[in-house]
């Protein structure tokens, strides 16, 4: 079985967040997703609207997503691919060149992001609404 992981906050889903779940997913056999708990979203001064408890919720009806794994800190990516013998890293090509150390533990793919649509997006677009 080929095991694929990426990660995320995954707040407000959106198109983009299904696009980077279904590609990933379509490049292995098993998608782990490692969802930002809400105290390292804290830590890394990203807020989220809705809870860990929830957002984990909403990845896992979707059916991509075959488990999802609590986020807590930088370092465990290396931890991660070694103890859920993942084959393939995957996360969006804003963070190009950042994960590369991972390359001798597995394969590391960075995918372009959706046009047009992020978090930062929604929420700046609201805010321009609601004034």
């Amino acid at each position: 079985m080929k095991k694929v992981i990426t990660y995320g906050t995954f707040d407000l889903l959106h198109v983009g967040h299904i696009n980077i779940l279904k590609r990933a997913k379509e490049m292995g056999d098993y998608l782990i997703v490692a969802l930002s708990t809400d105290e390292f979203n804290a830590v890394k001064h990203k807020s989220a609207y809705h809870s860990y408890e929830d957002r984990k919720m909403i990845l896992e009806s979707i059916k991509y997503v075959d488990e999802v794994i609590p986020e807590t800190h930088w370092e465990q990516k290396k931890q991660d691919v070694i103890d859920h013998k993942v084959d393939v890293f995957v996360i969006g090509n804003d963070w190009e060149g950042e994960f590369d150390f991972l390359k001798e533990y597995c394969e590391v793919i960075y995918l372009p992001r959706t046009d047009g649509i992020s978090t930062t997006k929604i929420k700046s677009d609201l805010n321009k609404k609601n004034l």
